[in-house]
This record gives C-alpha cells, sequence and structure tokens, in this order.
C-alpha cells in the first residue's frame, strides 16, 4: 500500500514543528496522574475559573438572558434579574441578526465593534475606528490571523521577547516564517534593551532573513514585567527606523499589581509621539475577555485593532476572517460588556466593583506571596510579579541535578518539574518551553490557585524543592547566584 495523505510522515513539517509547552508534555504527564487518583494543581495555563476565582454577577446574568430570550418574555424575569441586566440583554439582542445563535458580521458585531472603540478612546484620548476593530474568538486567533497575513516564508522573521509565550514560537513556525529573539534581561526585572533588539535584527539579517515585525507582551507572560512609557517610546521608535509592524499583546492590561508603572497601551504611547512616527508606524494591538478579573477563557472573546494599516491590506485580512464566517456571537456580548462596564448609579454596579475589585485585590496579595515563597526557597530567585498572572523563578539547579537529567533523557529543567509533579502534584511549565538563557533554568506558574490555599502550596513546593536540591547538591560550594 503506498504512504496515506495523513500517515505521519506526510504531514505538512510545519505542523511537525510546532511545539506548544503549556499543554505539553508535563500537562500531559498530569492529567495521567489526575485519572490514577492523584490531586493535581494546575498552574501550567492562565485559567482561572478552573482554579476557583468565580465569574463576576453581572455579564453572567446578561449573557443567560441573550441565550434564553424567551425569559425576558415572562413576566417574573424582574423576580430573578436586575433590571439592569434585563435591558443591556435587550440592548445585545437588538445589535444581532436574529440572536445568539445567528452568524455577525466576520469582523464582528457592528455594534459591539462601536464599544469597544469608544474604549479605547477612553483609554488612549484619541478617536478609535470600529472598522479597523475584528472580533475574535480569543486574543490567540487574531494574533494568528495577522502572523499568517505578514509571513511570506522561511525569509521572513519576526522579532519575539524570550522568555514568550509559544503561541508566537508555535504560530511562526506552522506558517513557516523564523522565530527572531531578543532577549529579556531578568538582572533588571526582565527589562527590555534596544541594543539588544539592534544586535538580533543584525544577526537574523546576517543569515538572510528580513525581519518584518516585532512582537511585544505588556504586562509579560510569562515574565509579568510591565513596560514603562519611555520603553514603549524606544521600541516605537526602533519600529520606524527598521521598519516593522509592531504586534501589542496587551491580554493583561487589567492585570497590575503595583503602582509605579501602570498599564499604558502602545498605541497610545504612539500617537503622543506626532508624526511622522505617529503616522508611519503599522500597530495591531491585541485584547480579551479571558484574563483580568474577567477570567472568561472558555468563552474565547477577543479583538485586535489596527493602526496605520493601509486599506486594501484591510480588506484581505477582512478576506481571510470571512472564511470562518463569524466570531462566536456570546463571545463577543462578554467583549461589548467588558469594554462598556457597569456605571455609577447603575442597579448592579456596586456588586460589579466589588466582585472585581475583591479578584484583583486577592491577585495582587497572591503575586506577593507567591514571590517571598520562590525567594525563601534553596537556589530559587524570583522577581517580583508587576502584572499578568505568573512567577518565573530561576532555579540554580547543581550540576548534579543536570547530569541526572542527562541520563534520564530530560532537558534539565523538565526534569525539575516533572519531579517537583511527581512530588505535589503542582503542575507547572518548565522554562524551556518559553525560551531562556543557555544554562539559566526557570519555571512558570500561575498566581491563580486560591489565595487560603497559596501558604500550603508554597510551603509544599519549599520542601520539594529543598529536598531536591539537598539530594543533587555536592556541597562544595555550589551557592545560590
Amino acid at each position: 500500500m503506498p504512504p496515506k495523505a495523513l500517515d505521519y510522515e506526510q504531514l505538512n513539517e510545519n505542523v511537525k514543528k510546532v511545539q506548544y509547552a503549556v499543554r505539553g508534555e508535563l500537562y500531559l504527564r498530569a492529567s495521567e496522574l489526575q485519572k490514577e487518583g492523584k490531586k493535581i494543581i494546575f498552574t501550567n495555563v492562565g485559567n482561572p475559573h478552573a482554579l476557583g476565582q468565580k465569574p463576576l454577577t453581572f455579564p453572567r446574568q446578561v449573557v443567560a438572558l441573550c441565550q434564553a430570550p424567551f425569559l425576558l418574555d415572562d413576566p417574573n424575569v424582574g423576580l430573578i434579574f436586575p433590571a439592569d441586566a434585563i435591558a443591556k440583554a435587550k440592548h445585545y439582542l437588538s445589535l444581532t441578526s436574529g440572536g445568539l445563535g445567528a452568524y455577525s458580521d466576520s469582523r464582528g458585531l457592528p455594534g459591539v465593534r462601536k464599544e469597544v472603540a469608544e474604549f479605547i478612546e477612553r483609554r488612549d484620548g484619541y478617536p478609535s475606528d470600529p472598522e479597523l476593530i475584528f472580533l475574535t474568538d480569543g486574543a490567540s486567533k487574531g494574533v494568528m490571523q495577522i502572523l499568517n497575513t505578514i509571513i511570506r516564508g522561511a525569509g521572513d522573521g519576526v522579532l519575539v521577547p524570550v522568555p514568550q509565550y509559544p503561541l508566537y514560537s508555535a504560530a511562526i513556525s506552522l506558517f513557516g516564517g523564523s522565530l527572531v529573539p531578543y532577549y529579556l534581561e531578568e538582572t533588571a526585572n526582565w527589562g527590555l534593551d534596544v541594543n539588544n533588539l539592534r544586535q538580533s535584527v543584525a544577526q537574523a539579517r546576517s543569515k538572510g532573513i528580513t525581519v518584518r515585525a516585532m512582537v511585544i507582551i505588556n504586562p509579560g507572560n510569562p515574565t509579568g514585567q510591565c513596560l514603562s512609557e519611555a520603553n514603549l517610546r524606544e521600541i516605537l521608535s526602533f519600529c520606524f527606523h527598521e521598519n516593522l509592524v509592531l504586534l501589542g499583546d496587551e491580554v493583561y492590561q487589567q492585570n497590575i499589581y503595583q503602582d509605579e508603572r501602570p498599564f499604558i497601551s502602545s498605541r497610545k504611547v504612539l500617537l503622543d509621539m506626532g508624526p511622522p512616527i505617529s503616522k508611519e508606524v503599522q500597530l495591531v494591538s491585541f485584547h480579551t475577555v479571558s484574563k483580568g478579573y474577567w477570567g472568561e477563557c472558555g468563552q474565547r472573546g477577543g479583538y485586535f485593532e489596527m493602526t496605520n494599516i493601509p486599506p486594501k491590506s484591510v480588506e484581505e485580512i477582512y478576506k481571510v476572517a470571512s472564511i470562518s464566517l463569524s466570531p462566536n456571537v456570546p463571545a463577543q456580548i462578554f467583549m461589548g460588556l467588558m469594554v462598556n462596564p457597569l456605571k455609577p448609579g447603575d442597579i448592579s454596579y456596586e456588586q460589579y466593583v466589588r466582585e472585581s475589585k475583591g479578584i484583583l485585590e486577592s491577585l495582587r496579595r497572591r503575586a506577593r506571596l507567591m514571590t517571598d515563597g520562590f525567594n525563601s526557597c534553596r537556589n530559587v530567585v524570583c522577581n517580583f510579579t508587576e502584572g499578568a498572572m505568573y512567577s518565573f523563578p530561576q532555579i540554580r539547579l547543581p550540576p548534579r541535578a543536570i547530569e541526572a537529567a542527562k541520563r534520564a533523557g530530560k532537558v534539565p529543567d523538565v526534569f525539575y518539574c516533572l519531579k517537583l509533579l511527581e512530588a505535589t502534584g503542582i503542575s507547572t511549565v518548565p522554562g524551556s518551553g518559553f525560551g531562556q538563557k543557555e544554562g539559566l533554568f526557570h519555571l512558570r506558574t500561575t498566581i491563580l490557585p486560591a489565595e487560603e490555599d497559596m501558604p500550603e502550596i508554597m510551603a509544599s513546593f519549599k520542601k520539594f524543592n529543598d529536598e531536591f536540591m539537598e539530594q543533587y547538591e555536592d556541597h562544595r560550594g555550589y551557592s545560590r547566584m
């Protein structure tokens, strides 16, 4: 029999090159252990509701009414749902062409895109055009759509921060492009040095790669840093001089745990800079309902907004979006509710503020608990999580542990994380899945476990880690730093 098209050997080579560590070896092993009855704490993915975060009440009430519009005709509906939720449900149903079961425009419902544009204008102080906003099934779909549009072949490179969220390396591999890494500086709280960018571009060009785009993740995933306004200005100037499109992954903009560096959007800084940069630099910005205090990962709602993209290019992007017919409509309602929130005086406002503030304040405390917990451990150093949902501690593995990993056929940080999983049930992601400097080892964990469980989780980690270090250190002067 001749080989068949879906035999492994016959598959698209780009598919085989794709790696996605967040759902990789560690996750698969954790799932096996869970089936065997072991309690697993899945800190490998930023999935707030799976780790006990309660959904906000008001948006769920509105979407419930949109999903079951016959409830709006029930004379007793006002006994169960507040009047503002009923009014909002009627508003969003009026924007659809037949309720939540009908396709929307391939860019998303025009009324919701208008609400997104108004949110962006309030945030940045500059008008936004709804025609340049596309609603997507989570931010990830938008990122993939734009990368697919940019990458023409293996000779096209995309600058990506390392450590990076593996969506970028996976998508660039899938579309046949070349990832061009630029390293964040761990000793400078994962800061970005423009000199590193220049070196990365020069090295790529020496290999015949045309660098066409740059990715920033702000706040950072997995590193948790927040970019300053000065940093963003440097990045935008760099993109202007190197003729790069900037992809601004800003999905964690609600997740800020310090007051020194509030979130500032790339778009605001770009437009503040004025001509010629503000008129020339091409920018695509991404946001989602999956993060922040919403945490609605399973709803798959997101958007991207385009700045300085030529109309003909926008038409091509629209054409490709049309292949999927429509982003999912319930998620578009969640997006509308996120960007057009309740206002003082609304019946449900106080409950909404109480719930959202409670989540963010708890996340801020958990960020500190986790950072302090890691820094209390032997041979572990961790920068404070300024934003996003993750800690990314460096694990100073002793030489004997590295040798043991090699004998086991494992990358050293994978070896460590597997041992951690088997001993404690804590499922993390090894730093090698995000990229890291040669000879350094990390892991990523979310800060999402319930606050009341955090002391026990960190105590369990510390006990494992310190026993691991005791087992593998040779006690001949190997030190923490």
